[in-house]
């Protein structure tokens, strides 16, 4: 991979996790930096999803990949913050 992917694998993957982010209600106690964990990990997935279903190849952008790609951001976004607060929960 170069360094030219690696930058665009930062930046989609801190959009998808923003976007996944304000999906999820209420306020969510994690870094920026899980944040864009979450995004790259639900951009991959949701890639290969997209590709297992025969949507990820269109003309134009994607967007059943994207909505792949946000809703899995704003599961674990969920995951993350849910996690996050019990571990505070139960000190």
């Amino acid at each position: 991979m170069t360094v030219t992917g690696i930058i665009t694998a930062l930046i989609v993957g801190l959009v998808i996790g923003a976007l996944g982010r304000l999906v999820v209600p209420g306020k969510q106690n994690i870094p920026i930096w899980l944040t864009m964990v979450v995004g790259i990990v639900a951009a991959l997935l949701g890639t290969v999803i997209a590709r297992a279903f025969g949507v990820a190849d269109t003309k134009g952008f994607d967007w059943i990949e994207f909505l792949f790609q946000v809703v899995l951001a704003a599961i674990g976004v969920a995951l993350v913050a849910g996690v996050g607060s019990r571990r505070r929960l139960t000190r």
